[in-house]
């Protein structure tokens, strides 16, 4: 039972650190599983292989290194959002153990999918929001701040994921929070009631 929750939470601080950068909270996945650190379910089991890591490496330093390109950093958003749902839910599918393929699935793109995309939501926001009031100069920072996050979340994950379960948590709650203030924002700016 403690490994099913385990493998839950995992699986749930992958997905959040999937709202922040796409590629590299799979990336720590990959490398955690290769050297024995994750195990994974047998049908994932090639997330742990070398040309996964290797591809999934590759992948990581071009979205970083997108992110930092003024206005590339807002278009890349708009394909992010629905690649992080995908990714979250790939991050908690492949953690899960234990579970029946009924349970495993919705947990995973419901809790997986969702959290990872309701926190790239509102990170996509928030660099509209710097954009506009910035013109875009404060996105860089933005953007650093998202891939410390990612990381560090990612390592909370595979090594103390009691924390990094809070920590999702909480973004998901702060995620809401900050979405329905923004909904309200645009709602109002644009004269919708």
């Amino acid at each position: 039972m403690e490994e099913t929750i385990a493998s839950i939470f995992l699986g749930l601080g992958l997905a959040a650190s999937v709202g922040f950068r796409v590629f590299m909270p799979l990336l720590v996945l990959s490398v955690a599983s290769h050297f024995g650190q994750i195990p994974l379910n047998e049908s994932w089991a090639w997330v742990g292989s070398i040309p996964a890591m290797s591809a999934l490496g590759v992948a990581t330093v071009l979205e970083i290194a997108a992110f930092y390109i003024p206005w590339v950093d807002n278009l890349l958003d708009t394909v992010a959002v629905p690649t992080a749902t995908l990714a979250g839910t790939a991050a908690m599918a492949s953690t899960t153990m234990d579970l029946d393929p009924l349970w495993q699935w919705s947990l995973a793109i419901i809790a997986g999918g969702g959290t990872a995309g309701l926190i790239k939501g509102a990170g996509a926001q928030t660099r509209v929001a710097s954009t506009a009031s910035t013109g875009g100069l404060a996105n860089p920072l933005l953007a650093t701040a998202e891939t410390l996050s990612a990381g560090a979340l990612s390592l909370l994950s595979v090594f103390i994921w009691p924390i990094a379960a809070v920590i999702a948590i909480l973004l998901i709650v702060g995620a809401i929070f900050f979405m329905k203030k923004m909904l309200k924002f645009w709602r109002k700016l644009w004269g919708v009631t």
